[in-house]
Order: structure tokens, then C-alpha cells, then sequence
């Protein structure tokens, strides 16, 4: 692909120096449709980004932008904080009878503020409520949101030194793995619980994520979720589980979690719950969980009715059957052997991931970012994660074509080979 100079005088002079994404795609675009973007000069990508997992069913997805053009045009309410609307009753009833209900999760429904990180801000709150404690014990490597709640539980040095502050509260645990199976799991955490002079707060809660996307697609098993669900109801702290990135189908069923058959105390979803990419998070609870008072936990874009009528679509169209669920499987394994080829021939390389959010850890940690500045040039968007930027991290949306998979599959390997 032949880029010709973008104009980014507007950005690079007005816009402030935090702005990030834009660093590594060095274009401006103008319009999306279905796994595709494309720039005011008529370049096209193939996106295997996808919002940072917001897109999980694509740019436009024209159903649901057909339900949202429908809403608008008979003048819908768009701002209604936490009021009754008809949007919102819709959507309660559609998750409730599309998600809850067929995995038998007896959740109550928390409207945050629109961001995955008022989600995780919201848990950790009401965590303490319950329990009456501050200590909450978050894993290595997790990221959780960059408020500061949030940023206490989150591993990243670079994105914690932001705070400003000391960020406490929080106490970090290793991962699944992170040890590289040397020690048993647990055997610290459950000692430090137990001893009376270890020096930890007693947690009242647990947040971890399934599959920690920005941490670099570090996977849990199911075992060491089940052994951690058996922990935390053993010594009396909160389960929450963060499905901001990993939930709505992006490792095959709608939670992440449900593949370890276990149920969690609180649950955050974001990012992919509108389904078209517009702000709403929902913080879910056990009912015995809901002590809050009228308006203790409040915001004023806490009731995104556009994004109810967009989601409720996406459950309506995508969660009705296991279609969906099926298809995300199947493309599972078309990753998969195409990584296993790539680190085949590369070595030091490791693959790993569920579903569709997979990632290729190279040897030098420098070579991710090169392949990534590549695949743009090659018309692809990839990004990058980990502690270092050394994985090379694809979360296709869900709803892409078997061809367009395969394309974007033969130019992560060509750029991985045209930077070693």
C-alpha cells in the first residue's frame, strides 16, 4: 500500500500529547463498515483491533444501526439518567431473558457511568460496603482502568505512575502462570491469608480477569479459576470478575467465565455490551449484594438509552442461539494454526489465547511494534500489549468473514517475517 502524508497538523498542534493509538496508525479516517476502515484518502484496513474490543460485531453493524436510526428518527430519548424509559425496560428484559436466565445467573443490573472503568469503580465500592474492608487483591500484570480505583488494582507500572498519588488499597497476587508453574497455586496468597503476622488486610474481594488482554493474553485455566472461586468463599471475600474486554462472546460463550462453570460474586461488562460502540457498562451483583442507598453511586451518563437500543439489538440478533458462539469457536482454531505456524518458525515465540482474542509473543520484545508499524503499512491495524509491548495482540470482531480472517491472518505473518 502506497500512503501518501496525512494532514495531522489539527491534532499533533491542538490535541493534547496523551493521545495514543493515533501514534501507531498514522492516518485519518473517515468511514467503517463490517471488519473494514478506511481514510480520507480512500486507503482501506482490514481492523483486527476492533475498538479495543468494543466492536465485537463490527464497524456499522447495519442491523443495529438500523434499530438506532429507527430510535432517533421517532425522537427516542437519548439522556435520561436513571429514569424508567422504555429503551432501558426493553433492554433489561432482553439481558435478562437472553443471558441471565439460560446460565442461571441471578444478577442484579448496576447502570455506572458509560466506562469500563466506572464499572471496576463501582465493584470495587460496593465490595467494601459489604464487607466492611479496604484490602482488595487484584493479579499481576491485570489492567482494570485508568481512574484510580481502578489504577490500584492494575499492574502496569507505566500507566500507575500516571496517578500522581500513592495508589493503596490494592495488593497484587501472581497470575496463573506467572511463576511458570514452580510453585503451586495459590500456596502464597492462601499463606499470607492464614497468618495472623503477614501483614495483609483481610481482602473483602477478589478482581481478576479471565484472559488479561493488556496485560499481553495471559489465560487462566479453568482449574485456577475454580481453585480461586473456592478461595475467596473459604475466607469470606467478594469474587469479581472483569469482563470489560473478554466478555459478549470474544472467548466463545457471552462471559468469560462460564467456561469455568463458575458464577462470580460481581461482574463488570463494557466495552462490546452496546454493540456498536457506543459508552455503557453494567456492574452485576448477587441481589444480596444491593445495599446501596437511592443515589449513593451516581452519574449523570449513567443511562445511555441510545446504547440500550443498540444492545438489545445485538442480544436479539447475536444471542438468541449459539450461532455466534459456534462461529467465534471455529475461527478459534483458524488463529491458532496460523500462530502455530508463525512461532514455528521463529524461535523463542509463544502463542497463546481463547476464543478470538489471541496473542504472539516474539523473542525481542521490540520485534511486536515493528510488525505492527508493518501490518499498517501492509493495510492491516494490529495492536500491541503486554508489560513491554512485546505481544502482538488480535481481537478480530466476531462477525468477520472466513476470508477476511484468512487475509488478515497471511498479513500478521508477513509482517512478523518482514521485521525479525
Amino acid at each position: 500500500m502506497t500512503l501518501t502524508q496525512p494532514d495531522l497538523s489539527v491534532f499533533t498542534t491542538l490535541e493534547s500529547e496523551v493521545r495514543s493509538y493515533c501514534r501507531s496508525w498514522p492516518t485519518v479516517f473517515n468511514r467503517a463498515q463490517g471488519s473494514r476502515m478506511y481514510d480520507e484518502d480512500g486507503h482501506e484496513y482490514l481492523d483486527f483491533f476492533a475498538g479495543a474490543g468494543s466492536l465485537n460485531y463490527g464497524h456499522n453493524n447495519p442491523v443495529l444501526k438500523r434499530t438506532l436510526l429507527d430510535y432517533l428518527e421517532h425522537d427516542g430519548v437519548t439522556h435520561g439518567l436513571d429514569m424508567s424509559t422504555t429503551a432501558k425496560r426493553a433492554f433489561l428484559e432482553y439481558f435478562q431473558n437472553t443471558v441471565l436466565r439460560p446460565r442461571d445467573l441471578p444478577y442484579k443490573v448496576m447502570f455506572p457511568g458509560p466506562t469500563g472503568t466506572n464499572a471496576v469503580e463501582a465493584a470495587l465500592k460496593l465490595a467494601r460496603k459489604v464487607k466492611g474492608r479496604e484490602s482488595i487483591v487484584s493479579f499481576t500484570n491485570a489492567f482494570h482502568g485508568m481512574s484510580l480505583g481502578s489504577l490500584a488494582v492494575t499492574g502496569n507500572t507505566f500507566k500507575r505512575a500516571g496517578a500522581g498519588i500513592p495508589l493503596v488499597h490494592g495488593t497484587p497476587m501472581p497470575f496463573d502462570n506467572y511463576l511458570d508453574g514452580q510453585t503451586p497455586d495459590f500456596i502464597w496468597f492462601e499463606r499470607l491469608l492464614e497468618d495472623q503476622g503477614s501483614g495483609l488486610n483481610r481482602p473483602a474481594a477478589v478482581i481478576v480477569e479471565t484472559v488479561q488482554g493488556e496485560g499481553g493474553i495471559n489465560v487462566a485455566r479453568a482449574e485456577w479459576l475454580q481453585a480461586l472461586a473456592r478461595l475467596c468463599r473459604q475466607h469470606d471475600m467478594l469474587l469479581i470478575v472483569d469482563d470489560i474486554q473478554m466478555g459478549c462472546g470474544r472467548t466463545g460463550a457471552f462471559f468469560s467465565f462460564e467456561e469455568a462453570g463458575i458464577t462470580p460474586d460481581v461482574v463488570t461488562l463494557s466495552k462490546s455490551i452496546s454493540g456498536y460502540g457506543l459508552p455503557m457498562s453494567l456492574c452485576l451483583f448477587k441481589p444480596e449484594l444491593d445495599v446501596w442507598e437511592p443515589g449513593e453511586h451516581n452519574g449523570t451518563f449513567r443511562g445511555n438509552n441510545p446504547a440500550f437500543v443498540t444492545a438489545t439489538a445485538a442480544l436479539n440478533t447475536y444471542w438468541s442461539d449459539d450461532t455466534l458462539e459456534r462461529q467465534t469457536l471455529a475461527h478459534a482454531q483458524t488463529i491458532e494454526a496460523a500462530l502455530h505456524d508463525t512461532a514455528a518458525h521463529h524461535s523463542g515465540s509463544a502463542y497463546r489465547g481463547r476464543g478470538m482474542a489471541w496473542g504472539l509473543e516474539l523473542a525481542d520484545p521490540r520485534h511486536a511494534g515493528r510488525a505492527s508499524r508493518r501490518a499498517f503499512e501492509l493495510g492491516l491495524l494490529v495492536e500491541t500489549s503486554g508489560a513491554h509491548d512485546e505481544v502482538l495482540k488480535l481481537l478480530p470482531p466476531l462477525t468477520i468473514t472466513t476470508d477476511d480472517l484468512d487475509e488478515g491472518l497471511r498479513t500478521v505473518q508477513r509482517a512478523v517475517y518482514e521485521t525479525a
